[in-house]
Parts: C-alpha cells; structure tokens; sequence
C-alpha cells in the first residue's frame, strides 16, 4: 500500500520541524513527508505540482493565507479529495466555522503536542469522526480531555518546554504511572526502563532528560500555573521534587480524575 503523503504548511519552523521529527521518528508505515513550507503560496505550488493526500496548516500564512488556500483549493476541485487539517491559535467562533465552510476537516489549536496531531492525523486518513468542526466541537480541550492532552495542557501552562527529550519521556512515564500505579514502586528498575523500551533509548537518559526537564521547568518560575488544573497543588512543589515525586503526584491526581469521570459516565 502506498503511504499517505503530507503536506505541512506553517510559518513557525519549530512547528513544522517538531512535527516532521515525530513523523520520522515513529517510523510509520502509513505517512510520509512529500514536503514542508512556510508560506501558502508555495503550499499551492507543492500541491499543483504533487499529489498530496493531507495538508496539515496554519491559517496565518505569508503570500497566501490560509482562507485564500482553502478557497483555491476548491476552486480547483482538490477538495473534499484532499484533506485538510488546521492547526492555528486562532481561537475565533467565525473562524472555526469558515474553515469548516471552505472544506477543512479538522480544526485543532496551537500549542498542541506532535503526538497529538499526528494520532487526529491518523484518524482522519483512517475515515474516523471529522469532529471537531465548529466552535461547540473544536480541540481547545474543553469538555472531557483525553490524558494526552491533559498532560500537554499542564506541561505547556508550567512552561515545560516541548522541544526537548525529557518532555516526552516524563509524558510516557506519567501515563504508564497511571495505567499501572504498581511501576511507581521500582522508578529505576521499572520505570525508567519501560520509558527507555518505548523511545528506544537507555534508562539512565531518561532519568537525566527527566531531571533535565524539571530543572528547566521549575528556573522559569511558572509552576505555580499548576494550581490552574490541580487547586492547591502548587503549595506541594514550592520546591522542586524529585522526578518520581512528581511523576507520582501527577498520575494520583490523573488517576482520581479517571475514576470521577467513569463514576459520572452511565
């Protein structure tokens, strides 16, 4: 089977090259890269000039905006064939649904983790729900987020940078702390190698990249944001814990959260 072709289209580079990273980085079998650019003109040219299957873009675009392309592309019948994902910060009602007016699929908003893009990436190539559409719908975390999503919206109001290694090896840690709260009994002789194993590297990175991370996070001086999410929790982290003090804590609180909503669910 031919892999589904990409097309990314952003102004930020750190986004395109995130996203691109990740997209080599799982190896997938499903998706590849045809090209990245920074500005909608030369979207349009890449998609005149080469099949693409998905168009991942912001709708601020120099030469060409996003609007401009999206009413391009449906004039030259590359639409509904074509899909379309946005991933902007322009969180406005009138702008959610004209994208959805001129035909995109989904509607997702900056910042947002490149894992969390490329599994709505995947779920759109694979004919899943093309929600969110509209403002009532759109990803801005309302409602009942995933744990993914969860963990990203903390990590990104404390200012826990996504771009380096230790953010998604506390990512991955936190979430098996939650699937399996046992791991928290041995953090060096389970937990950090079942990090490892997942992201192909050694135990003791993980454990430094962690600790990186962390100290990082906590010289920024937004960790008291954390009180946003968990009320109170930030009186716990007045200074800085260690990593499996603060993996543990985290997980407890995303567990406790689990169990009220499968409580609330019919």
């Amino acid at each position: 089977m031919d892999k589904i072709r990409v097309l990314l289209a952003d102004s930020a580079i750190e986004t395109r090259e995130a996203l691109a990273k990740r997209l080599r980085e799982t190896q997938s079998t499903s998706m590849e890269l045809s090209a990245s650019v920074s500005n909608g003109l030369e979207a349009l040219r890449v998609l005149g000039d080469h099949p693409i299957d998905l168009l991942v873009m912001d709708l601020v675009l120099p030469g060409l905006d996003g609007f401009s392309l999206l009413e391009k592309l449906h004039a030259q019948r590359l639409l509904p064939k074509l899909k379309v994902l946005i991933l902007t910060a322009m969180n406005r009602t009138d702008f959610i649904q004209r994208a959805v007016d001129l035909g995109a699929d989904y509607y997702m908003l900056k910042p947002c983790e490149p894992d969390i893009v490329l599994e709505r990436m995947r779920s759109l190539l694979e004919g899943g729900p093309k929600s969110p559409l509209s403002s009532s719908s759109a990803e801005t975390g309302r409602g009942v987020p995933s744990l993914d999503v969860r963990i990203s919206d903390i990590f990104f109001s404390i200012g826990l940078p996504a771009h380096i290694k230790g953010y998604s090896y506390l990512r991955e840690a936190i979430k098996m702390a939650v699937d399996r709260p046992q791991i928290l009994d041995s953090i060096t002789g389970e937990l950090y190698p079942s990090v490892a194993r997942h992201f192909g590297t050694e135990p003791t990175k993980v454990e430094r990249a962690i600790r990186h991370a962390l100290d990082v996070t906590w010289a920024r001086g937004q960790i008291t944001n954390i009180g946003r999410f968990f009320d109170g929790l930030h009186y716990m982290f007045s200074e800085k814990p260690s990593n499996g003090e603060f993996i543990a804590l985290l997980a407890e609180r995303f567990r406790v959260e689990r169990a009220a909503s499968e409580k609330r669910s019919p």
